[in-house]
């Protein structure tokens, strides 16, 4: 325990949510390392972003929200996503002295003396009286299992590791999954392919016009409604549907975005259906999404018997110093904003008391 550094809070996790946590607590009068600490594992600032592939431009991401207090400005929309956000990270944390501490990995939190979380890291361990955690789920990509995948001999990549189309040439790739990025490499892929299928578990539901205000407080309603009965978040689009844009239509009449019901099987050489189809492939790209990186916190028994962590607005319903944002309903640039707002504000409350006991 002697290593053991003594802070007020702790926030794990340096993308939009933590930094959106980081800021409201300056607001709030904690002062970065004295009363709080970011602990982040990436190389440098830009959360997630920072590892998004080339093609992906800022003109083609949807739905970026400034975080609080700065807008982003003036942004190239033919730059990488991943060099403009970067930045524009870089930027804030230098503007607001959030004073980011990176790179730290957390390899665990575990219940403390006197009512205190300790925070075990790659670079020691730190004692807590609340916990922002804000890791998001780029760290934790879902890989699906199917019968034969162990056979292919071609290439199996996730969105993760996503590189650009340019490497798909002369290729024939089978893409698995119905979200954004899923749709987003089809488009991208096709025209360097020799060919591209594209097979979904569900039928992709498109939607159409703006997603406005009320729209979207009914999709968080529903995500909601899911962690308050501690089950795993659903995925964005799972509630909102796919945006219906102009390269979304042109893909669908292209038939490029011609969605296949899931295979059955892989084979050494692509993929089967049940009714006898066969795809050959070279390449099976899985954008099947992600889950929550919160592995860290398993020493604390958050976990419900659905699998998720119940939540109570931003805070564990199992414990109220652990305060998890961008998880659930806050699993979008707004929401996290939002959520670190709350996170905050209830943090205030808690530490306006004792210590809660352990």
């Amino acid at each position: 325990m002697n290593n053991t550094r003594e802070v007020e809070v702790v926030v794990i996790g340096a993308g939009q949510a933590g930094l959106a946590g980081a800021y409201h607590l300056r607001r709030s009068g904690f002062e970065p390392d004295r009363d709080f600490v970011v602990l982040d594992h990436s190389p440098g600032p830009g959360g997630a972003w920072q590892f998004r592939w080339p093609s992906l431009t800022y003109g083609k991401v949807h739905g970026m929200h400034a975080l609080p207090g700065m807008e982003l400005t003036d942004a190239d929309p033919a730059r990488p996503s991943a060099e403009v956000i970067s930045d524009y990270f870089d930027r804030y944390e230098k503007a607001f002295d959030l004073r980011v501490r990176r790179p730290v990995d957390v390899r665990a939190v575990r219940e403390g003396p006197g009512g205190r979380l300790l925070v075990e890291t790659s670079r020691g361990v730190w004692s807590t009286r609340a916990l922002i955690n804000a890791t998001g789920t780029w760290d934790r990509p879902f890989w699906p299992r199917y019968p034969g995948q162990e056979t292919f001999r071609g290439r199996q990549l996730h969105t993760a590791q996503y590189p650009g189309p340019e490497e798909f040439a002369g290729q024939r790739v089978v893409v698995v999954g119905g979200g954004a990025s899923g749709t987003q490499h089809l488009l991208e892929i096709a025209s360097y392919a020799a060919a591209t299928t594209w097979v979904t578990r569900r039928p992709p539901v498109f939607r159409e016009g703006p997603f406005d205000e009320d729209a979207g407080r009914a999709a968080v309603a529903l995500v909601e409604e899911r962690v308050r009965q501690g089950l795993p978040p659903m995925s964005v689009v799972s509630v909102t549907g796919l945006p219906l844009n102009d390269a979304v239509r042109q893909g669908i009449e292209d038939g490029v975005l011609d969605r296949q019901p899931m295979f059955d099987r892989v084979t050494s050489t692509g993929v089967d259906w049940q009714d006898g189809r066969h795809v050959d492939a070279d390449v099976i790209l899985w954008a099947t999404g992600f889950r929550a990186a919160i592995d860290h916190l398993a020493p604390l028994r958050l976990r419900a018997p659905g699998g998720g962590i119940r939540m109570e607005g931003t805070h564990a319903a199992a414990d109220p110093r652990v305060h998890l944002v961008g998880y659930g309903p806050s699993a979008s640039t707004i929401g996290a904003n939002r959520a670190g707002r709350a996170a905050v504000r209830d943090i205030r409350r808690l530490l306006a008391r004792e210590p809660v006991a352990a």
